[in-house]
């Protein structure tokens, strides 16, 4: 899908998410299956890769303040087109973990950018559903905060993917989103939304506004903010979205 029709893809987002809401729980390509579960070992803080790939790899960051005997957020990051997990430099990732004390894990997409984007649900579900099992498997994560989240089409992925495994995900977070799209809406995540007034790359008329206005009316908690900027994430709504994950519903 090129740039332009990506954008004009909103256009339609809020008739893809009333449509989910009265579809029916078919098996959904969508569907992720790992589960929070005790782990099997331990883990050192820092970053970590995932090994699940010779090529656009994860990588898992644990920050210094983990504790095995206590269960800690956990934030799935998605990078925006173009870029892989190492768009998550281990500076950024630091920034956004260690003062909320949260575990993120960042995957990569198989191709240019996010599948939904550009062939419907495939590798990059089962890429995100490895990524959770490697991380459940080595960090004692606290189910009832656990998140989705990314920035430009990882924050459309986040949240498409994420209204579809709404029983998995109890927050979703999206840094300058362009769309939102999905066809079996499952649970009632909340929902943290940023972007800024001056982002030229997908205008925010067209993008978070309709997608926030759309989800409110869905009854889903919606936190939106909009700060004067391009398209980028805000760092201090970063901090105050980690700190959103970090204290619950």
């Amino acid at each position: 899908m090129t740039r332009r029709g990506f954008i004009a893809a909103v256009a339609g987002a809020g008739a893809l998410l009333a449509t989910g809401a009265r579809a029916t729980r078919a098996a959904s390509p969508a569907r992720l299956t790992a589960r929070p579960a005790a782990p099997r070992g331990t883990i050192a803080a820092g970053l970590h890769p995932l090994g699940l790939r010779a090529d656009r790899d994860g990588v898992l960051y644990v920050p210094p303040s983990y504790r095995a005997g206590r269960g800690a957020p956990l934030l799935v990051l998605m990078h925006g087109w173009g870029g892989s997990a190492a768009y998550w430099k281990p500076e950024t990732l630091a920034a956004f973990a260690d003062p909320a004390g949260i575990v993120i894990v960042a995957p990569s997409s198989t191709d240019v950018t996010w599948e939904l984007q550009l062939n419907g649900y495939g590798p990059d579900v089962e890429m995100v559903d490895a990524s959770l099992k490697f991380a459940f498997a080595r960090v004692n994560v606290d189910p009832q905060r656990l998140a989705l989240g990314g920035f430009s089409d990882g924050a459309s992925y986040a949240l498409s993917l994420g209204l579809e495994n709404g029983t998995l995900f109890t927050a979703l977070m999206a840094f300058s989103p362009g769309q939102c799209s999905t066809s079996d809406l499952e649970g009632k995540p909340r929902v943290y939304i940023t972007h800024g007034t001056q982002d030229k790359i997908l205008p925010i008329d067209e993008s978070s506004r309709v997608i926030g206005a759309r989800l409110r009316k869905l009854g889903y908690a919606v936190t939106y903010r909009e700060f004067e900027g391009d398209h980028r994430v805000e760092p201090g709504l970063a901090a105050e979205g980690m700190a959103w994950l970090a204290a619950g519903a």
